[in-house]
Order: C-alpha cells, then sequence, then structure tokens
C-alpha cells in the first residue's frame, strides 16, 4: 500500500505484487492526517475484500507521512510523484505536479530516477487553493468554472502573481463589466504563467505528464499546454499517482 497524506486529501492505493491497482482512496485529510491515513487504508482494504489483512508493506508520503501508523518507510512526494507518473505514462521525463495548496516540477532521466526538482510550497499561487479562493469570489463552483472558461473567446488580463491581489483583481474586472468566463479564463492562464518558469527550470523534457487534483481542471491543463508548447498526460485518476508511486516502492521493498 502507497499512503499519500497531503495538506487537502489524503490518498491511498493498494497494489499486488504484479503493480496491479486492487483499490484507491481518496478523502480528505482534515485536522488529524493520522487517523485519515487509517480510514482511508481501512476502506481501501474493504474495497478489495480484504479487511481481515494487513499489506506486506506501507510506504508514507506526503506532508503527513511522518504519523502514517505502521508505515515501513517514509519516501518524500517528489520521489513517489515521479515513480507513479513514470508507471502510468512510461516515456514521461517531465512531471508537473499541482496540488490543493503546493506546486512543484520534476525532471526525471531515461532510467526514471529524478535528477531535479523545483517546489512551491510558500505561497497558494499555482494551486488548487488558488483556484477555490477565485470560485468563490465568482460564486460558482470549480466544475463549472471549467465548462465556462473554455468556451471563452479570451482570456482576461491577471496579472498579480499573488492570491490576495489577483482577487482584487478580479474583483474590479466584475465591477468594471468584464465577462465572467473572460476573467475564468484568465485565472486559468494565471496558474499556468505561474507554474510553467519552473518547469523550464527543470527543463521541458517530453513527454510531460500532469499530477495532482488540479490535473482534474482542463482549463489549467490546456493552459499550461498553451504556454509550454507541448502535449500534456493526464492520468485517469491524477490525485492518486503520489500514492501510487509510495505503493510501487513498497513491492519492492516487499
Amino acid at each position: 500500500a502507497g499512503i499519500d497524506v497531503g495538506s487537502q486529501s489524503t490518498d491511498v492505493v493498494i497494489i499486488d505484487e504484479n503493480a496491479r491497482i486492487l483499490a484507491y482512496v481518496v478523502k480528505a485529510t482534515g485536522f488529524d492526517g493520522a487517523r485519515a491515513a487509517r480510514e482511508a487504508l481501512n476502506e481501501a482494504l474493504r474495497t478489495t475484500g480484504l479487511e481481515q489483512a494487513n499489506p506486506a508493506c506501507i510506504i508514507a508520503t506526503g506532508y503527513g507521512r511522518q504519523r502514517v501508523p505502521g508505515a515501513q518507510r517514509h519516501v518524500t512526494e517528489i520521489t513517489c510523484h515521479a515513480r507513479g507518473a513514470r508507471h502510468l505514462f512510461p516515456n514521461t521525463h517531465t512531471v508537473i505536479d499541482i496540488g490543493g495548496q503546493d506546486s512543484k516540477a520534476i525532471s526525471i532521466d531515461q532510467d526514471g530516477r529524478v535528477v531535479d526538482f523545483v517546489m512551491n510550497d510558500k505561497c497558494a499561487a499555482g494551486t488548487g487553493r488558488f483556484l477555490e479562493n477565485m470560485s468563490r469570489v465568482l460564486e460558482m463552483d470549480l466544475s463549472a468554472m471549467v465548462e465556462e472558461g473554455l468556451n471563452a473567446p479570451r482570456a482576461a488580463r491577471i496579472t498579480s502573481m499573488c492570491t490576495v491581489f489577483a482577487e482584487s483583481e478580479v474583483i474590479s474586472l466584475i465591477h468594471s463589466g468584464e465577462k465572467r468566463s473572460h476573467i475564468i479564463r484568465g485565472l486559468f492562464r494565471a496558474v499556468a504563467l505561474r507554474v510553467a518558469p519552473m518547469a523550464k527550470r527543470v527543463g521541458i523534457i517530453p513527454e510531460v505528464t500532469m499530477t495532482g487534483g488540479v490535473a482534474k481542471n482542463r482549463g489549467v491543463v490546456q493552459a499550461l499546454e498553451e504556454e509550454l508548447h507541448v502535449p500534456i498526460n493526464v492520468p485517469e485518476e491524477p490525485q492518486i499517482v503520489g500514492a501510487l508511486g509510495a505503493a510501487l516502492i513498497a513491492c519492492e521493498n516487499f
């Protein structure tokens, strides 16, 4: 099993000895990461019908990895996201991970080893939290934002990289009569403009794979593709890639 305790969600992936995914669970981390890890693991085991069994090996990753009960090892999310992305898309050389409260760009060599990475964990700009805040300002949920923003003919200009100042810009655009769809597309572009330089710093080597919850936002993925001039792979469930990488390492350890 791989358990990824992040700031927003706790993700668990259970695989067999052939690296086949048997079950996965994504749940809110909340105040107690250790409890979220236990509950998510138990839920995943119930899904497989193995609730009375214990995984042969558990690897923990993410911000709360040190508090995961029963973990044999703690591995950084950089390593786990790289490993999970490479497993899903074997030709991956660049990973862009945008989570709830941080974003990272990772470079992987021909053998799948991490050779460089850049991480933003000091500012909410370019993260899921940034988009959540803006959805509240626009009084709509994130899924509705995606649909409306994708169909916008142009992007409103949002220059600030700071979440607080960007919010003020959005409010000013609303009061000036700017169309909401244009503002939303501008927000997607603002995220891309914050993350793209990180990816360029580690080097854009195709294939590029995007992980983390924000990868579910097609508007942000599209904006990044336009900014980086490369197509981006998106896993079927991008939120579990870190936990999958941890599970693959657990399988090797076992």
